[in-house]
This record gives C-alpha cells, structure tokens and sequence, in this order.
C-alpha cells in the first residue's frame, strides 16, 4: 500500500486579532491547511493582539524550542486603578490617584523591573496547580498561591505618558525572556507607586527572529495561507550548522557528531545539498539530536 502523502509542513506567523484565543487561531489554520496538525508557540491572552507563532505538520516540532526565545511586547499600562485580573478584562477592586503621579518617580520605579526580578504570575494564568490551571481555579472562586519566578527584562522603555484626571497611562515597549508576565509588570509598578496599576492593552511584536512585519492577518491568510517552509524557519530561528556527506549520513543514522560550539540551545543542522536534517544541540562533547526531518 502506498503511504499517503504528507501534507504541508512550515511556520506561519500570524497577526493575532483581539478577542481570539490562541486556540481559536490554531483551529482557523487547521481548516485553512487541511490537517490536524497545527500547533502554537507561546501563548496570547484573548485581549492581546500580535505575533503567535504557528506551526504546520513537521514544523510543530520546532515549537516548544521556539516558545523558549524572547518576545518584544508594546505595552499600555494604568495606573490608579486595580483589577482582579490584573488587566483590564478584571473587575475594577480598587483605585486610587495616580493622575498627579510625578513622571520622574514612574522612571525610578521602572528601574526595578529590567534585568533579573522575580515576579508571581497573575491568579489567571495557564499555570497548572495540582493538575488544574490556575485560572480554571480562581474563576471557581480560589485563591491560588502561585511561586515566584525569575524573569529577564533586557529592555524596559517608557514612550509616552498621558494623563488622565485620576488615571495615568503608559505606554511602554518591553523586550522580555520566555514566561514574563506583562500584567504582573503592571501590577507590580502599581503597588510599588502605592496606586495600583493594570494592563489595558498588549500587542506582541516578535517571537524571537519572527516580527509582526512579516505577520499576516487571519483575512490575509484566508487569501492566501503562506507557509514558511521548514528549512527557511530552522535557519531563520536557530544558528546553522552546515555538515558534509558523510556527516550527514552518520548523524540521521542516530551517532553523534563533535559539539558544534555554537552557543547554548539548538542549532539547525544542514546536509551538503542545503537540506534540513535535524535540529541539535550540544551537550557536553557531543552533538545530539533534538528532532529528525529526514528519513
């Protein structure tokens, strides 16, 4: 019996719009590509809008290496007010002025969350809690007790400050490891200014290599549903590392290969010809294989 062909494989990245879930995003392409396997790299919160990662066929291999990277969000975050969501599709709990905030405290304030901090995700987070998630939990009207993590905020900008009678807004652009939460970031501004604070608004503008300029919207995609074909992803998301004939062979044949000394996480490892063989990464003396696309 001859095996069925395989469908396509390769990344799309998409212009999320507000008011869909990541899930919802994922079942759109599932339909526009014909198959069921179709996958996402680090989530969105259904009021966010901006880069979401997708991966067709083969390349959902590639997503759990691609959720690990960096992410650039823009920001709006108000202070005065506090919300049981710690965003601004929460409950309004508590306010209190901030109109009158002077912009140089709102400065040093921001100083302590670049770099390494700490910081408790929000009570409504995908974050699993004895085998429920978190905001499954705090939607049932628990309190969730949810540890600290270390993040790493590489830039933190302040781009522009508007007033409002009780209310002050900023708008922000944050670029920020795997697993920042942005409403914490907002949250924790707020009490750290003794007024409270929440997001109001979130766009993501890249995933690691993948920016929002070459994103398309869901009506783009309708059109027209352009793939990022495998190779061009792996070599656009990871460094290359570029093996002979013989190489190749013995490395898709399972034996490892010397370190490639290209720097922690994985490498796109290419046959002679140009082609993807596998994505890679070292551990100790030796070069081993994440995930094979040949064979």
């Amino acid at each position: 019996m001859t095996a069925a062909p395989e469908g396509p494989s390769g990344l799309v990245v998409v212009d999320k719009p507000g008011g869909w879930t990541s899930f919802d995003v994922v079942a759109r392409i599932r339909r526009l590509a014909g198959t069921r396997r179709v996958g996402h790299a680090g989530t969105l919160d259904p009021m966010a809008t901006g880069v979401l990662v997708v991966g067709v066929g083969k390349a959902t291999r590639l997503l759990g290496h691609l959720a690990l990277t960096g992410k650039v969000y823009r920001a709006t975050m108000r202070l005065g007010e506090t919300t049981s969501t710690d965003d601004a599709e929460g409950e309004l709990v508590a306010t209190a002025p901030a109109g009158g905030l002077d912009e140089r405290a709102v400065l040093a304030a921001l100083e302590a969350f670049r770099g390494q901090i700490t910081q408790v995700p929000p009570q409504i987070s995908a974050i699993k809690v004895d085998g429920k998630r978190s905001y499954a939990r705090a939607r049932a009207g628990e309190t969730v007790e949810l540890a600290a993590r270390t993040v790493s905020v590489s830039r933190l900008d302040l781009e522009e400050v508007r007033r409002g009678a009780a209310t002050l807004d900023l708008d922000l652009e944050i670029a920020c490891s795997s697993g920042t939460y942005i409403r914490s970031i907002a949250r924790d501004l707020g009490a750290a200014l003794g007024v409270g604070g929440h997001l109001t608004a979130l766009r993501r503008t890249a995933v690691g290599p993948y920016g929002i300029d070459t994103a398309r919207t869901l009506e783009q995609l309708v059109e027209n549903l352009e793939l990022l074909p495998l190779d061009q992803a792996v070599a656009l998301g990871f460094p290359r590392l570029d093996v002979g004939a013989d190489d190749a062979r013995r490395f898709t044949h399972g034996i490892r290969l010397p370190a490639a000394g290209l720097g922690p996480g994985p490498v796109g490892v290419f046959g002679p010809a140009g082609e993807l063989l596998a994505l890679a990464e070292d551990r100790g003396p030796e070069l081993r294989s994440l995930c094979v696309f040949v064979g």
